[in-house]
């Protein structure tokens, strides 16, 4: 009897370390080095990457300038998984820009204060599949946007090449009382089949990032490493 207790209690155990591992490993690993970086950015300079470089052969450029926080598939909370990722500049609100990383057609919903979304009608990867890249927290913690002028609410459909500046990272939150850290949310959306997007806040509505980006971005293969781009080798 008892050993059939212990068993179940054992197993128990193991599920929720399953289950509550991803959530300590974003809490004590990316959180740690996230706060060393915040705090004295300029001791940290190689953690940094830059916007508008290209890491390798890939088909995106980098959309902003700063740390990689977090990550695709990053755990802020037992079961729940992070669905893009978050750049982290090291400076104010409003001060470091947002680019395009691909080319395409964006649109910015009348209702939305600090993100736009870019409709890609042929996914470089994959050119049988329509993807869009989604921009957020580009605004301050009041709703001041800093979403750039030539992209008023209500902008649909508007070609941008990559490389075009978007506007600068903010803290926005939709609460004026807990703003997020000043960055840069970015990830990738399927289509949902009707030529839209699907709800970002969704992990199986996106795709993992590594490849469009040259970097390690899943936190299944990249469990705690830091994420810098590294210049390729022209002789190879």
């Amino acid at each position: 009897m008892w050993r059939w207790i212990l068993a179940l209690i054992f197993a128990f155990i193991l599920v929720a370390a399953y289950f509550a591992y991803p959530w300590l490993r974003t809490r004590f690993g990316r959180m740690r080095q996230l706060s060393e970086w915040l705090h004295n950015p300029s001791a940290h300079i190689d953690w940094a990457i830059k916007a508008g470089e290209r890491c390798s052969q890939v088909p995106f450029v980098l959309p902003t300038s700063g740390y990689v926080g977090f990550i695709w598939g990053d755990s802020f909370r037992p079961r729940s998984q992070h669905q893009g990722i978050d750049i982290f500049g090291g400076d104010e609100p409003g001060k470091t820009p947002v680019l395009a990383a691909y080319g395409g057609y964006l649109t910015r919903m009348p209702e939305w204060k600090s993100t736009v979304i870019i409709r890609i009608p042929a996914d470089p990867l994959n050119p049988s599949r329509q993807i869009w890249t989604y921009y957020t927290h580009m605004a301050d913690k009041n709703g001041t946007s800093y979403v750039s002028p030539k992209f008023p609410p209500g902008t649909s459909e508007v070609f941008v090449e990559a490389g075009t500046f978007l506007g600068y990272q903010g803290d926005f939150s939709g609460d004026p009382d807990n703003p997020v850290g000043v960055h840069l949310h970015f990830s990738i959306v399927l289509d949902d089949g009707q030529g839209s997007f699907r709800n970002e806040l969704k992990i199986e509505n996106t795709l993992d990032p590594s490849p469009y980006l040259g970097l390690a971005l899943n936190a299944g293969q990249n469990p705690s490493g830091i994420v810098v781009c590294v210049a390729q080798d022209d002789n190879q």
